[in-house]
């Protein structure tokens, strides 16, 4: 396997992680059956050493955040980037079939090893300290909250109920207990309640040495934490939007109209923000050499998707066009003749006619994206906190500010793309746009805001989802499945029962039989057609 991470984590009973930051941790971690739990937590060879710095650099630091081979290829590329056309996939009937074994993968590196075993140790290492230490040391557990929050949305977006409350036990108690499976809209409901709290104390926390040292995301940064817990916050609230505007809004707009008491991840509403200053970003490892090429090049899914660049990004000359394609070229007696322009195959070819002509289309930018070792894990962005501010103001609040928020997130967009490009050490390196070019995208392209309410929201939806792309598929399936947008059309396969996309993913085989029990409450519901809580 090329991802030597991930070959730790399934031959060792405990993920071992080596830090650039000076130090190393050995992690308890626990497993939702009762099999995998006693062979990973009663093992006696493995260090009990509770360490909540430790802990917290373990549980931040996580493949399934960064883009890692394994989960953009077995995950990523063949499930939400398939579901939402933000990557190529190649039209075979089983196109649209969840793939079981990858994805309990995904939902086994979500428990075990994975960001809520970790908080379960975390849990019963705060609770065992002395009442005089405990305050000192809150800080671990509030940003542990954080991430294990806007992790686990995630898995009830893909999911819908989800083991959580219960989930973890012998970390906890010493006790092996199958988990319930927990409603959704309570979880969604106990998030976003949660990063409100944890986002209140980071306005008011003091950093030290120890904690900075083991944050590997935010360098200690208070206010990053912060705009990190209300930005995921605004995303859960307004992916709730559509079926409890009533929570919704209010919330929302709270936060909207007192930016002192929540701050967000937007850049500081400049188009020529800092990326690397701004945004919630996993940087890789030191240690870390590879990149994604084999990633890409496996299914293939390095070509460019249709309605991308055909729909959306051609007809508005999008400035972000040469750092997302390559225009890529046919090869002929040994000579290279590249393509004239950029353009994609059509989501219509068959197999036969897309291994005949793949060579007169564009592709992936390889200097941005697949080969850039210095990609790092995408978890907010100040683009995505724009887009959603401009669909809150267009729906509750002013157009005018609206418009505001979306040509920030739109040139944001642009700036965090040319950034990726710039700290690539392969391939060309393409000079970003002047604020002149920008503005001209801005106000005189097929993307310029304006219309009917209707319209302009979908000019936010399609720009969200031209952002999100395919290092974010995960939300770009699921801002399509809330609102529908973009106009996607998806060709039936010939697979029965799997002709089109799903609403959600199935249960892990895995866990329906080691959870039996548990497993039979939520039975009803597995089903493709099934929908998430949010959808409409």
């Amino acid at each position: 396997m090329p991802n030597s991470k991930r070959n730790k984590f399934k031959e060792m009973k405990y993920s071992i992680i080596k830090l650039s930051l000076l130090f190393s941790l050995t992690l308890l971690v626990f497993s939702g059956c009762k099999k995998s739990l006693e062979e990973k937590f009663l093992n006696p060879e493995v260090s009990t050493t509770a360490s909540l710095p430790a802990f917290l650099t373990d549980l931040i630091n996580n493949d399934r955040v960064r883009p890692a081979y394994w989960n953009l290829r077995t995950f990523l590329l063949m499930h939400s980037a398939v579901y939402s056309q933000t990557a190529f996939f190649t039209p075979g009937n089983t196109r649209y079939q969840q793939q079981d074994g990858y994805t309990n993968d995904y939902w086994r590196d979500f428990y075990s090893p994975g960001v809520l075993g970790v908080y379960r140790a975390m849990e019963r290492t705060y609770a065992a300290l002395p009442e005089a230490e405990k305050a000192s040391k809150q800080i671990y557990m509030e940003a542990a909250r954080i991430v294990l929050y806007d992790q686990a949305s995630q898995m009830v977006d893909n999911f819908g109920d989800i083991p959580f409350s219960e989930a973890g036990s012998l970390p906890s108690s010493n006790t092996i207990v199958l988990a319930k499976f927990d409603d959704q809209v309570q979880l969604y409901n106990l998030f976003i309640d949660g990063l409100k709290t944890s986002g209140a104390y980071f306005g008011t926390a003091t950093a030290n040495a120890d904690f900075s040292k083991a944050d590997i995301l935010n360098s200690g940064n208070l206010k990053k934490w912060q705009g990190y817990a209300n930005s995921v916050r605004l995303r859960l609230l307004m992916r709730i939007s559509n079926v409890n505007e009533a929570a919704a809004r209010p919330a929302v707009l709270e936060m909207l109209n007192n930016t002192t008491a929540y701050p967000l991840v937007d850049g500081a509403n400049n188009p020529d923000y800092s990326p690397l200053t701004s945004d919630i970003l996993l940087r890789p490892l030191t240690t870390f050499t590879s990149d994604l090429n084999t990633a890409f090049n496996e299914l293939p899914s390095y070509y460019a998707p249709d309605y991308l660049l055909n729909t959306v990004m051609n007809p508005s000359n999008d400035p972000r066009i040469p750092v997302f394609f390559d225009k890529f070229g046919v090869t002929a007696g040994g000579v290279f003749t590249p393509n004239a322009n950029y353009r994609a195959m059509p989501i219509t070819f068959s197999e036969s006619e897309v291994e005949t002509n793949f060579q007169k289309y564009s592709i992936i930018d390889s200097a941005t994206i697949w080969q850039n070792t210095a990609l790092p894990g995408v978890v907010v962005t100040a683009s995505e906190v724009n887009f959603l501010k401009a669909e809150a103001q267009e729906r509750w609040g002013s157009t005018a500010a609206a418009k505001i928020a979306y040509d920030n997130a739109v040139a944001q967009s642009v700036t965090f793309y040319y950034y990726l490009n710039s700290i690539s050490t392969k391939g060309k390196k393409e000079e970003k746009p002047t604020a002149a070019v920008v503005n001209t995208f801005l106000t005189t392209s097929t993307i310029a805001y304006s219309g009917t309410p209707a319209n302009k929201l979908n000019l936010i939806g399609t720009q969200k989802w031209v952002h999100y792309g395919n290092l974010q598929a995960q939300h770009a399936w699921a801002e399509y499945r809330r609102t529908g947008i973009p106009a996607l059309t998806f060709r039936s396969a010939t697979l029965s029962g799997y002709e089109l996309p799903p609403a959600r993913l199935l249960y892990p085989s895995v866990e329906k039989s080691n959870n039996s029990v548990n497993y039979q409450a939520v039975q009803a519901k597995d089903t493709r057609t099934n929908k998430i809580f949010w959808m409409p």
